[in-house]
């Protein structure tokens, strides 16, 4: 019984990855859902993460508006690190805390946690393997202006903002390379995943 770490810069493919694994029925962990729980009104880290960046990141509804703090921590890194302070223990904590409980009801699978930050937040020692997933820039800048509606320079700020690419290949255990063939995609996480079944 293991975990794997899945990760991948924005626009990598990362959590088409992750879809395929859940059906091929991986239990899958999405640490982003995890940490838009802990940046709720009743979450960990609500009241640190406002008092450190102010009322204004705060909504109409109360809560924080992630656009906004986005918008601050991507435009100066001490503001960043200063978030990731705060976040990233939580965030770790709580993934801890739902693969034990999968393990006590019996999960015998590798528990596969989908994280962008994995590498950043320093949490490779919680896996035996991290899966990264990688995609060509140009690649990367189309899938972002067409889903999330991203300019060339929002999309440079983000990737700005990432562990260089280099590292994070160094880091891996496992580079899967997203070159947009869907069907190659998911044969390769279909080879990989038998394969760590039976490890």
């Amino acid at each position: 019984m293991f975990n794997i770490g899945l990760t991948g810069g924005i626009g990598s493919g990362k959590s088409t990855v992750a879809a395929i694994l859940r059906e091929l029925g991986a239990p899958v962990i999405d640490a982003d859902l995890v940490g838009h729980e802990v940046y709720r009104p009743q979450g960990a880290a609500f009241d640190e993460v406002v008092a450190a960046f102010g009322r204004e990141i705060v909504a109409v509804d109360g809560t924080i508006d992630r656009r906004r703090l986005g918008a601050i921590v991507f435009a100066d890194r001490a503001a960043l690190t200063r978030l990731e302070a705060i976040v990233h223990p939580l965030i770790l904590s709580e993934i801890k805390a739902r693969a034990n409980a999968m393990r006590a009801q019996g999960e015998q699978q590798p528990i596969v946690v989908e994280a962008a930050i994995l590498l950043e937040a320093r949490w490779q020692d919680f896996f035996r393997e991290i899966w990264l997933v990688t995609a060509e820039r140009a690649e990367v800048e189309r899938r972002l202006a067409l889903q999330r509606g991203m300019d060339t320079a929002q999309v440079a700020a983000r990737i700005a903002a990432q562990m260089p690419e280099a590292e994070r290949r160094a880091r891996a255990t496992l580079v899967i390379e997203n070159k947009g063939n869907l069907k190659d995609l998911r044969m390769r996480v279909e080879r990989e995943w038998k394969r760590a079944k039976g490890a």
